[in-house]
C-alpha cells in the first residue's frame, strides 16, 4: 500500500517522488530505511506492515459500512504497481467515522499472510479522512475464476510505467469486494516508502478469485514480485 502513488495514500508530495525504490536490488526494502531520511521510519518503525494475520484476539468489531459509487477518475502505472484512482463522493465508515476512498491498486504476491498464508493477488483500497489519517481495506484473491471488474482493469491498464488512462468505463468498487464483509483488524504502516505509521488496516476474511491468466497479466505490465516481506507484529493485537 503507498501514498497515491505505489501502493498507498492520497496525491503524495512526499520526497519519494525523487528517491528511486524498488522490490529488488540495492533499491528493495531492506535498503528503503537508507535510501532517502524521509524512509528512515521503514528500518526503525515497530508497527510495520505488511503482517502475517495470527494469535487472533476475539473483538466486536462494528460492521463496516461501505457507500461506493462507479466514479474512477484515471488508471495509473506509476512502475510499482496499477492504481485506479476515484473521484470524492466514496464513504467507508468504521465505528462511526468516516473515511473517503482515494484509490486501490495491487500487489502479488499478497503483501499481508492470514494465518501463513499468502495469496496470489491482494488489492488495497486506500482511504482518507478529512485530516488526512488513513484506513486501508484489503481483499485477498484466490486462484479460481476470472475476476469481471479486475477484467475491466486489466483491459484499460496502461502498459508503460509512468502512463495515465483517463478513458474509463464505469469501475465498481463493489466487484473487489467481498459479499461478506466480516474482517480483521490491526493498526499499521504504507507498504511502500515513507512507510509512514498510524494506518488503519481492516483486511477481509473472504478471499474472492481471480484467474491465473488474470495474475499473469499483472505480472507481464508490472515487474513482479511487488510485495514487501512481512513485518513483525511486535506488541500490536490483531483484532478478529
Amino acid at each position: 500500500m503507498t501514498m497515491l502513488t505505489a501502493g498507498c495514500a492520497t496525491t503524495t508530495q512526499h520526497s519519494e517522488q525523487n528517491s528511486h525504490w524498488g522490490y529488488t536490488g540495492h533499491e528493495g526494502p531492506e535498503y528503503w530505511g537508507d535510501l532517502n531520511p524521509n524512509f528512515s521510519t521503514c528500518a526503525s518503525g515497530v508497527n510495520q506492515s505488511p503482517v502475517n494475520l495470527t494469535n487472533f484476539i476475539e473483538s466486536e468489531l462494528p460492521p463496516l459500512k461501505m457507500v461506493y459509487k462507479s466514479n474512477a477518475d484515471n488508471i495509473v502505472n506509476n512502475g510499482h504497481t496499477i492504481q485506479v484512482n476515484y473521484q470524492p463522493g466514496n464513504i467507508l465508515s468504521v465505528s462511526g467515522h468516516d473515511y473517503e476512498l482515494k484509490q486501490f491498486h495491487f500487489h502479488s504476491p499478497s503483501e499481508n499472510h492470514i494465518k501463513g498464508k499468502s495469496y496470489p493477488l491482494e488489492a488495497h483500497l486506500v482511504h482518507a479522512d478529512n485530516k488526512g489519517n488513513l484506513a486501508v481495506v484489503a481483499v485477498m484473491f484466490e486462484d479460481g475464476n476470472e475476476n469481471k471488474t479486475m477484467k475491466d482493469i486489466w483491459a484499460l491498464m496502461p502498459e508503460k510505467s509512468g502512463a495515465k488512462n483517463n478513458q474509463l468505463s464505469k469501475i465498481s468498487v463493489e466487484g473487489i469486494l467481498p459479499a461478506h464483509r466480516d474482517y480483521y483488524r490491526f493498526n499499521g504502516s504504507l507498504t511502500t516508502p515513507p512507510c509512514s505509521e498510524g494506518v488503519l488496516w481492516i483486511v477481509m476474511k473472504q478471499a474472492l478469485t481471480a484467474s491465473k491468466g488474470q495474475v499473469e497479466h499483472f505480472g507481464h505490465i508490472i515487474d513482479l514480485p511487488n510485495n514487501r516481506p512481512l513485518q513483525g507484529i511486535n506488541a500490536r493485537a490483531i483484532l478478529k
